[in-house]
């Protein structure tokens, strides 16, 4: 059954519901900056910036325990059935994929640092060409899905999930330039798998975003479409009961 907009007669209720939503934005806010921050920091070399960001996921791991306890209040207090228990739980799951976005964000300033506060030379510019564009679709991905969740908008949910297949082929096409990188000069095989560790985290991001975004369709349409194929997501989402 679709999501209902209807009040409930307990308006505490609805505000509870509407409270634990603007907390997973929240969290997803400062999630996408911090992936935002942690590429500008590569980008910059900025070794500052990176430890900040790595010091910044505390913050996020402080939201995600109080997400958890209020969906558990939520559903110790309001013994929520249907569509509120729907919505519940789909946030819930929302929030660990958030939370592990912002352990890859972490992850991609530990490796600046890495990269860049040692005594080697830096990395040539060709080992890392294919951070920027992988980036780029790593964060739209999680905007969108951020976006088809404040708007409870399963088009833009779909589009979402649909744009993970471009990023995996990136990232394949990414590795392979890598390894060939290593073969050709050994020299580069360290900061080569700096690299990969880094175009790993932003494949992993879409892979978070994409399971959020199938959550947001199964939050409003009630269809659980996280092993249909990616082609088959729309007609999937929208198919009548």
């Amino acid at each position: 059954m679709p999501i209902s907009h209807d009040a409930h007669t307990v308006k505490q209720f609805d505000i509870q519901l509407a409270n634990l939503r603007n907390l997973v934005l929240e969290m997803g806010g400062l999630v996408e900056d911090q992936i935002q921050r942690a590429i500008q920091a590569l980008d910059d070399e900025d070794l500052s910036e990176a430890r900040e960001v790595v010091s910044r996921d505390q913050i996020i791991n402080g939201l995600q325990v109080k997400a958890d306890e209020d969906c558990i209040s939520i559903i110790a207090l309001r013994q929520p059935v249907g569509v509120d228990l729907r919505m519940i739980m789909s946030l819930s799951k929302a929030v660990t994929d958030l939370e592990r976005i912002g352990d890859e964000a972490e992850k991609i300033a530990r490796m600046t640092v890495k990269t860049y506060d040692g005594v080697s030379s830096p990395p040539s510019a060709k080992l890392l060409r294919d951070i920027a564009p992988m980036a780029k679709l790593a964060t739209s991905m999680l905007h969108g899905c951020l976006d088809a969740l404040a708007r409870l908008d399963v088009e833009r949910a779909v589009q979402v999930a649909r744009g993970d297949d471009e990023l995996d082929q990136e990232f394949q096409s990414a590795l392979r330039r890598l390894i060939t990188y290593m073969m050709e000069d050994p020299r580069t095989i360290g900061h080569a798998i700096n690299v990969i560790f880094i175009i790993k985290a932003l494949e992993r991001i879409g892979d978070h975003s994409k399971n959020i975004a199938e959550y947001i369709i199964y939050l409003v349409k009630g269809k659980d479409v996280r092993h249909v194929k990616t082609e088959d997501l729309s007609s999937a989402a929208n198919e009548p009961e």
